[in-house]
């Protein structure tokens, strides 16, 4: 298997009503910089749409931002899709304004991470290399 083989495969998305991408533009471009291969939603997709993509583009994880206040369904409806297609392999992490008390239960439910917006990049891609593998591994 060579490198290439072995390069972690995102998906990064906008759920819901949210029109503010700045940020998670910024996210998917320090992704690709990075090195990640990266597929970007772009705005206003629905849970299912987001599933939908990602096994389609057969990705290893999930990034959503969120800035809506709806990121309690809109997570728990991504995990729900996600074991519904028996793609429960593929990781889920986030970022936007969520309190803290939100940022556990959805940590709790499989959310594997929450970042806060003002996030440093290289923190996040760190986080990514150590917590997230290519399922082909």
């Amino acid at each position: 298997m060579n490198k290439a083989d072995c390069r972690l495969k995102i998906l990064i998305g906008k759920a819901g009503l949210d029109g503010h991408d700045r940020g998670v533009k910024i996210i998917a471009r320090a992704l690709r910089d990075a090195g990640f291969d990266v597929v970007y939603t772009g705005l206003h997709m629905t849970p299912e749409m987001i599933v939908k993509s990602a096994i389609q583009e057969d990705v290893d994880a999930i990034g959503i931002s969120i800035l809506s206040g709806a990121h309690r369904y809109i997570f728990t409806r991504i995990l729900e899709l996600l074991k519904e297609s028996e793609s429960d392999d593929i990781k889920v992490f986030g970022g936007g304004i969520i309190s803290r008390e939100d940022t556990e239960e959805l940590k709790r439910i499989g959310v594997l991470e929450i970042f806060s917006p003002g996030a440093n990049t290289n923190d996040i891609i760190s986080w990514i290399e150590e917590k997230i593998k290519p399922k082909s591994i």
